[in-house]
């Protein structure tokens, strides 16, 4: 999916050669063409949501065992890698303009013109087919899904233009991701229908949380520009409360999971859980300075990049490891004789 404050700037050094801005955190040096587009799209941010889109599979897993197939979960990472790709892709070509405008972004491969705009929208175009392509290999529903899902992924690309709810557009945007693997592995929707809902809402709170942290970095940047953000709205401090409301309705949610039972997941789950908590703790302790004007771009990335998809990793390991631990006993149960 895509993020509009998505990286921090990293050591000057490691910038293009000629350029006075530093090459953000989370892209690659080299000058291969492979490199410039894995750069463009932060590759490594697909870590926030794949883990995600792993969790739904392993939720769809507890009623559609037989359809856990290596061939499914191969279209789901091929699906959810080329949307994430198509969007982001998207995204910077929206925003190459405001990119090449701010200090922070003039570096990215489309202001900087390390890539052309003709080159990014080739990228789009290849990468949307085939995600539309590897929906249809997963199932029907999947595949007649998948435009609505590259429209409201796209659709996010023009939402801080007017609206201080771009952070939950982005965060919609993401939690795509369990919902579509669910269905690719289901072909159906869930009973109780809100039970989709609910892990989807709580993927939405988690993104919209740290995006509003990223948000921060850019408030006088988004005010010169009339960007619409809840930290150029609020200011730093109103907008880090904002943030850590959001991570605890995250919580919440996805502790309704396991309290309300919508899937049958068991304590360990809740592990998974517990250590979400200490990690989200963790990342607004690192920005906390963020409050009083004080920002540290280093501490903002490690909250953004490193604690976030923490969180994301743990959530779907100790979901798996309780998965596991169900079937385990059937696997090594000894008949009677």
């Amino acid at each position: 999916m895509t993020e509009r404050t998505d990286a921090r700037a990293a050591d000057a050094s490691g910038g293009r050669p000629g350029s006075s801005s530093p090459r953000e955190g989370q892209t690659f040096g080299g000058e291969s063409l492979a490199v410039r587009f894995a750069s463009l799209v932060k590759l490594p941010h697909t870590l926030f949501a794949l883990p995600f889109a792993g969790m739904g599979a392993v939720l769809a897993s507890y009623q559609f065992p037989h359809a856990i197939t290596l061939g499914a979960i191969l279209w789901i990472v091929i699906a959810f890698t080329a949307a994430r790709f198509a969007a982001m892709a998207f995204n910077r070509i929206v925003d190459r303009r405001l990119d090449a405008l701010n200090p922070r972004t003039r570096a990215r491969e489309l202001p900087s013109g390390r890539l052309t705009v003709r080159q990014a929208v080739i990228g789009v175009l290849a990468a949307a087919a085939l995600f539309v392509f590897a929906a249809w290999q997963l199932n029907p529903l999947c595949g007649m899904l998948a435009p609505l899902a590259l429209g409201w992924v796209f659709f996010y690309s023009y939402t801080k233009r007017f609206t201080a709810l771009s952070h939950h557009v982005l965060g919609s945007a993401l939690g795509i991701a369990p919902v579509g693997a669910y269905l690719a592995i289901s072909a159906t929707w869930t009973d109780p229908w809100y039970a989709l809902v609910v892990l989807a809402a709580g993927v939405t709170f988690w993104v919209a949380g740290f995006d509003v942290i990223y948000a921060v970095q850019d408030i006088a940047f988004d005010r010169s520009q009339r960007l619409h953000s809840l930290a150029a709205k609020l200011g730093p401090a109103h907008a880090l409360t904002v943030a850590r409301l959001f991570h605890l309705l995250a919580l919440g949610l996805f502790f309704a999971l396991w309290a309300l039972q919508l899937f049958p997941v068991g304590w360990i789950y809740l592990g998974g859980i517990g250590v979400a908590v200490f990690l989200l703790a963790y990342e607004h302790w690192v920005v906390r300075d963020a409050a009083r004007g004080a920002l540290d771009l280093r501490r903002i990335d490690r909250a953004f990049f490193h604690a976030n998809v923490a969180v994301s990793i743990s959530l779907l390991l100790f979901t798996l490891t309780d998965r596991l631990l169900t079937v385990a006993p059937s696997l090594i149960a000894v008949p009677p004789p």
